[in-house]
């Protein structure tokens, strides 16, 4: 009997087949393959994740972050690097505040947003891959945190609410710059800054260039050049840019006068 399968999600599928020959002069007996059994390791079936619209089907060549992946980006000392706290204070977020996530993963940075506002704060945590929404909201619930919204965006519409005081893009900025696309990164930046209120700004905190540190290789890190000829494409001024010691930068975007 030969076994063929492989591991999926939810556990083991396979299938087997086996074929007896016996000969003896003349006479050969072949037995037809058994019924399927069912798979001993599957212990639960989880339902398949809401299906995207069409303008949100990713891309073949889009570089998005794979969910099984998180270990990767939430190593045990992320604080410390990429200091939450300090870029939160370069947006001028507070108790009460309503901001979003973009491209927020597994919702590491949203976990910091949504301690930071508050009880009376909102953190609209947007991603456009629904296994990362179902991630946050098991995590947000695990913590006793009621004030994060997860939002299923699109590449070039996060669809976020009006009245935003804040908007951040954290280590995600390469993932929405579609390389065969470059309209869809501006277009999804012009919504972002529809929703953002008169006063609001877009926060963009990814590695600084170069090597060395936590962070991807040298030549898939953003140039922050390429990120203010954007923002400015999308009708976004920049007001600030900030170092984070040692490997973090923010830019802070403003709407332009007259948008």
């Amino acid at each position: 009997m030969r076994l063929v399968g492989h591991v999926g999600r939810v556990g083991l599928v396979g299938k087997g087949a086996a074929t007896l020959l016996v000969c003896m002069g003349v006479m050969s007996v072949s037995l037809p393959d058994p019924p399927a059994l069912p798979d001993p390791l599957v212990l639960f079936a989880a339902p398949a994740p809401p299906a995207l619209p069409d303008q949100a089907q990713a891309k073949p060549n889009r570089r998005l972050f794979a969910p099984r992946d998180l270990g990767l980006i939430e190593p045990p000392d992320r604080d410390q690097w990429q200091k939450p706290e300090q870029i939160m204070d370069s947006l001028s977020i507070a108790d009460g505040s309503v901001v979003a996530e973009l491209g927020a993963a597994g919702g590491w940075f949203t976990l910091w947003l949504a301690r930071r506002v508050g009880p009376n704060g909102i953190v609209y945590s947007e991603d456009i891959q629904p296994q990362m929404l179902e991630e946050i909201r098991q995590r947000a619930q695990r913590e006793g945190l009621n004030n994060v919204q997860p939002i299923l965006g699109t590449p070039s519409d996060p669809r976020l609410p009006s009245g935003l005081d804040a908007v951040l893009i954290s280590d995600a900025f390469r993932e929405m710059d579609e390389p065969t696309d470059r309209t869809l990164v501006v277009t999804l930046l012009k919504n972002v800054a529809r929703a953002l209120k008169p006063t609001g700004v877009l926060g963009i905190a990814d590695f600084k260039p170069g090597d060395g540190g936590p962070g991807p290789a040298a030549d898939q890190r953003v140039d922050p050049e390429r990120v203010i000829a954007v923002a400015r494409e999308a009708g976004l001024q920049l007001v600030q840019r900030e170092d984070v010691p040692p490997f973090i930068f923010v830019l802070k975007f403003a709407k332009a006068s007259g948008r």
